[in-house]
């Protein structure tokens, strides 16, 4: 039986989520309670026991509502079920679309037999990074509402969560070692290894803008010598160079829109 979770359910959701993702129990607590909201949990319960669940976050795109979507379970035909009762029911609550980040090939296959089209390609580029005392930045001043802001700014055409839940995002970045750096032309949020920065996100004016942004973040790092930067794939930085990579996908429930620009990142799915 596929339904809305139930707050009898959570231990075992949580039971199940943490199996899968291997989080820590308050983790795992503040996934599904902060940033998907046990009202948008849909469950498959089979003989008294959860063996699936779905999460549908709330997003917009363009002013349009919508769903980020989270599978957690086995099973094609258990998830593809459970994503069917997931769609129509928030289709009904006025979501017009959802979005999701196949976890593998096999997720991506169901994605697209219940109607997911490829979508948000990014482009990774190298880049060598060249030492500029000048090059001036912040870092880590940036709050889940300031990022939030700045993407709407740079970035307009992106899937956005609400201020609480980018909060989760930032929350679970920072424990993974992420900076972000930032100054009134851009931002970009990275990691380094070694003497590599990874810029998982970047947005900014210009090209030397975003090359400031790397040089600051070099002067922070010291040993810093390259970066390696995603971005996405119709974002005018660096155009033309870097890998294509493919990356999300998308279901409309509603009139279709043009998301050739559009632009998907950073949602929990890493």
């Amino acid at each position: 039986m596929y339904r809305l979770m139930q707050p009898s359910d959570e231990a075992a959701v949580l039971a199940l989520w943490q199996s899968q993702h291997h989080d820590t129990e308050d983790f795992a607590k503040m996934v599904l309670e902060r940033f998907a909201g046990v009202q948008n949990i849909y469950v498959a319960d089979e003989n008294d026991a959860i063996v699936a669940a779905a999460l549908a976050v709330p997003v917009t795109l363009q002013g349009r509502t919508g769903n980020y979507l989270c599978l957690c379970g086995e099973g094609s035909l258990l998830l593809a079920g459970l994503l069917d009762t997931l769609c129509a029911q928030q289709k009904l609550r006025g979501a017009g679309f959802t979005v999701a980040v196949p976890a593998d090939a096999a997720q991506a296959a169901l994605l697209q037999d219940k109607g997911f089209a490829q979508a948000f390609a990014l482009r990774c580029l190298p880049r060598e990074v060249s030492r500029n005392l000048w090059s001036q930045a912040e870092f880590d001043t940036v709050t889940a509402k300031k990022l939030c802001e700045l993407r709407e700014q740079f970035w307009k055409d992106t899937v956005q969560l609400s201020p609480e839940r980018m909060a989760v995002v930032l929350q679970e970045l920072y424990a993974r070692g992420a900076t972000i750096v930032s100054n009134e032309h851009g931002y970009g949020i990275y990691f380094r290894k070694e003497d590599t920065l990874y810029f998982v996100e970047m947005m900014a004016d210009s090209d030397r803008a975003a090359e400031i942004l790397m040089e600051a973040a070099r002067e922070k790092e010291v040993i810093v010598e390259k970066a390696v930067i995603t971005v996405g794939a119709a974002q005018p930085l660096f155009l033309g160079e870097g890998t294509r990579q493919e990356y999300g996908m998308i279901r409309f429930d509603a009139e279709p829109f043009d998301i050739s620009e559009s632009y998907l990142r950073l949602m929990l799915e890493n």
